[in-house]
């Protein structure tokens, strides 16, 4: 059985979270976490702070040669500027892992948490927690680190079963289809 090797990202504009997990049968194995901080650019040089993102994601991504990346979907603030300043951040981000040719599988972190701590409500010290203990960490990751570390989890794990179904729906032949106007339904 080939190693699947998952490089999960949290973004954050100041702060985005990467870690990179391997999976080989059932077994995961931690193979790296850490930040992209854009402290290096000023507090209102967005462009500069996309393009720390952008490297950034760019140079884990080669450094570490996952085979496939997940990403958290951002959620709706209650200040939308904050929504819409995360999701460039994101798009940054999302643009670097499909630059290196990698596919993104993206979830909630309600997903996330569901599938690490087993509720959606967990909190981050809940998340950093579990990540410690599935993965066997001398220390508890920090809280963006953990978060990514738990996007990668979620998906080593999903992964599995999305590449089932869809080998089961490749395979199944359409008997009930209706088509109506050239659209099958």
């Amino acid at each position: 059985m080939v190693a699947m090797r998952v490089l999960g990202i949290d973004p954050g504009l100041r702060t985005t979270g990467f870690g990179v997990v391997e999976k080989n049968g059932a077994n995961l194995r931690y193979i790296a976490s850490g930040t992209i901080r854009t402290d290096a650019a000023a507090l209102g040089d967005l462009p500069g702070r996309l393009k720390i993102i952008f490297e950034g994601v760019r140079e884990v991504a080669a450094r570490y040669a996952p085979t496939c990346a997940s990403v958290e979907i951002v959620f709706v603030n209650v200040n939308p500027q904050s929504t819409l300043l995360l999701g460039q951040a994101r798009g940054a981000a999302l643009s670097a892992l499909v630059a290196h040719e990698l596919s993104v599988a993206e979830y909630t972190a309600l997903q996330m948490k569901r599938a690490i701590v087993g509720h959606g409500q967990a909190k981050k010290e809940q998340v950093q927690q579990m990540v410690m203990r599935l993965l066997s960490l001398p220390g508890v990751p920090g809280k963006d680190a953990a978060d990514a570390l738990g996007l990668a989890i979620c998906h080593a794990h999903a992964a599995s079963s999305f590449a089932a179904i869809e080998r089961s729906a490749a395979l199944a032949p359409r008997s009930s289809a209706r088509y109506r106007q050239g659209r099958s339904y």
